[in-house]
């Protein structure tokens, strides 16, 4: 398939999001157990629902360019039953509803009562935001998943490994992002997130290995004599059939060699996974966290693009048999 910019930008940048909204949200759950040190004043949770709501409508923006008719995005919900693109669109606005709520209830220290454990602990608001938020975030990790994993003709997607590697990989990013926002914040929590940003990394490149290994081992079901019902065992494409481009040379096949792609491939493991967790590993070991947590989250997002895009161009689609071969 060919990747586009808008749909790249689109899953890293929530993913981002909402894995940074599950680490404040975690930091919250933490702290009202008395396992980490409360957060005072509530402009952490503010600030960073705030960051985590800039990458949430930035990737939505980016999504626009991906519409011929942005003005008809709207009817994009209307096949909510069936669709998981629909889900997808219905459940983005209403994270990025609670993200903004959560943030704004601690902004303005709204935080009435609603609830409390037989332990003594008080459930206000902005805790029953945050597990509203939790459940949507990861519904969303699902929804954008699932829009790729259900589609049964594309093997390369086909798998549950797609939704749980979005998860992941997600998380992880939202994780490191969280670790460095804390480097400035709050630089007790470093530290606790960059340990958990380690874990989801090192989980997110196992699945995404799995996913690799597991593609490069599938065969095709379709091949040129099932194509077009000629047994013959040396049939050999000629030309696509057309004198130009056409939608479905454009659309269907990312025009690279194979060169390129194994080099986006090890980029993206290499900026997604390896280097970023050596440097989490670094400030576990003492190293200063600015400039490591900084380092980490942009390397991380650069080869999550990488991933991403290879991820878009792995997936071979059955028309390429007839299009595919220029004379």
């Amino acid at each position: 398939m060919r990747p586009d910019a808008s749909v790249l930008l689109l899953t890293t940048l929530i993913g981002a999001g909402q894995g940074l909204f599950l680490a404040l949200f975690t930091v919250q759950a933490y702290a009202l157990f008395g396992l980490l040190p409360a957060q005072h004043g509530h402009t952490f949770y503010a600030h960073g629902s705030l960051v985590a709501l800039v990458l949430l409508a930035c990737g939505l923006a980016a999504s626009f360019f991906h519409l011929g008719r942005p003005e008809r995005a709207w009817r994009a919900a209307s096949q909510w039953r069936t669709s998981w693109l629909s889900r997808e669109v219905i459940v983005l606005p209403a994270f990025m509803a609670v993200v903004f709520l959560y943030g704004a209830a601690h902004l303005a220290g709204f935080l009435p009562v609603l609830a409390t454990l037989p332990s003594g602990i008080a459930i206000d608001a902005t805790v029953a935001l945050g597990v509203a938020g939790t459940l949507l975030a990861f519904a969303l990790f699902v929804c954008t998943g699932m829009i790729y994993a259900c589609l049964p003709f594309l093997r390369e997607w086909s798998t549950p490994l797609t939704p749980i590697n979005f998860t992941l990989m997600g998380g992880a990013s939202g994780f490191t992002l969280a670790a460095a926002f804390c480097a400035f914040a709050a630089p007790d929590l470093v530290r606790f997130l960059a340990g958990w940003a380690l874990i989801l990394t090192a989980l997110g490149a196992a699945g995404r290995i799995a996913a690799l290994v597991r593609n490069a081992g599938l065969r095709p079901k379709s091949t040129l004599q099932t194509a077009i019902g000629i047994k013959h065992p040396k049939i050999v494409q000629k030309s696509m059939g057309f004198l130009g481009g056409s939608f479905n040379t454009r659309e269907f096949f990312h025009g690279r060699g194979r060169p390129f792609l194994r080099s986006v491939k090890w980029m993206a493991l290499a900026g997604g996974f390896a280097l970023p967790a050596v440097l989490l590993a670094a400030v576990l070991a003492g190293a200063a966290p600015v400039v490591a947590l900084a380092a980490a989250f942009a390397l991380q997002f650069a080869g999550l693009l990488a991933e991403r895009w290879y991820f878009f161009a792995e997936a071979n689609h059955p028309q390429n048999l007839y299009y595919q071969a220029i004379a």
